[in-house]
């Protein structure tokens, strides 16, 4: 079960690094956007108790419909009479669908279109693109800022897209990942203080400052080891990330962030939010170079210092036997 399981990590994480992301019609994750579109205008009532209770109905049945799914496909490859052929099926299906739950291609090459705009003095370019990845209005952002932005991005997105995903997967399986994946969807879409979202929003948001407390915190000691291999400043990086991690509004961004920061020797900022780190303020490219390469080697590390073990212990108690 083991080895099972550390299978279809490896696929999953060698797939996403040679291939990337499918195109959005074929994501998983776009449809789980499209689901939650479809259901949120069905759930907004003026009552906000039960605009609230709505969040709840979107959350709940967006999850259950792809726990189902996944279900279906595990219920499938099980009917199978030959034991090897359906630990084969069940590996290769099951690292593509992992696959579809971590973005590591996919945040390098957002954050290397963000530079191949600036590199091209297309400021309105860069700003396009990185609103692609950030939530913050990006309208008036000058360079530094913009680079920044790409930065905090990484940081953040190393969570969301990468280790988030395979902590819930050690945990709880295929369903722990897409459930994580169908919560940070529906937190990146509706999980605004916005009078349009701040009722029927709350409970997405809440479910993921609760799922992230953990994998944010890990996220961020895994990245001070990072920049120790790397040869960044992984002293400054743990430094950065004990003063500066509960800087942000959010209770789990700021730790990875500041992580980053300090491991570059950098600071972050937010206009009029907060600053991270005390290094210096002009960003250039090489910073977001290094790191995208930290973010690779964090997803790499997660795998072996905490998901293979989580894996190795759940298995040796018999969680993942009855799993």
């Amino acid at each position: 079960m083991i080895l099972e399981l550390t299978l279809v990590i490896g696929i999953a994480i060698i797939l996403d690094f040679i291939f990337g992301d499918p195109k959005n019609k074929y994501h998983p994750t776009a449809w789980i956007g499209i689901l939650i579109a479809k259901l949120v205008p069905i759930v907004k009532n003026k009552d906000s108790t039960l605009e609230k209770l709505g969040g709840i109905t979107v959350v709940v049945v967006s999850s259950s419909i792809v726990v189902m799914f996944i279900w279906s496909f595990e219920y499938v490859i099980s009917l199978l009479t030959i034991e090897y052929l359906s630990i084969i099926m069940s590996v290769v299906v099951g690292g593509l669908l992992l696959k579809t739950t971590i973005a590591i291609r996919g945040m390098e090459n957002h954050a290397k279109a963000v530079l191949v705009s600036l590199d091209g003095d297309n400021l309105e370019r860069a700003r396009t693109n990185l609103s692609m990845i950030v939530k913050r209005n990006t309208k008036n952002l000058d360079k530094n800022h913009i680079i920044s932005g790409v930065l905090e991005s990484i940081s953040e997105n190393t969570v969301d897209g990468i280790t988030g995903p395979l902590f819930y997967y050690a945990l709880f399986g295929l369903p722990g990942a897409f459930v994580y994946r169908v919560i940070n969807t529906a937190d990146s879409m509706i999980g605004y203080k916005t009078d349009i979202f701040k009722n029927v929003g709350w409970f997405a948001a809440s479910c993921d400052t609760i799922l992230n407390y953990i994998p944010s915190r890990l996220t961020g000691l895994i990245m001070i080891v990072s920049a120790a291999i790397l040869q960044n400043n992984w002293k400054e990086s743990y430094k950065v990330m004990i003063r500066d991690g509960k800087k942000t509004e959010s209770l789990n961004a700021g730790y990875p962030m500041a992580a980053l920061a300090g491991a570059l020797e950098t600071k972050f900022e937010k206009i009029n939010h907060y600053n991270l780190g005390d290094g210096e303020v002009i960003l250039t490219n090489m910073h977001v170079y290094s790191a995208i390469k930290i973010m690779k080697l964090t997803s790499i590390l997660f795998i072996g210092m905490v998901s293979i073990p989580i894996i190795s212990l759940l298995t040796l108690v018999g969680w993942w036997v009855h799993a």
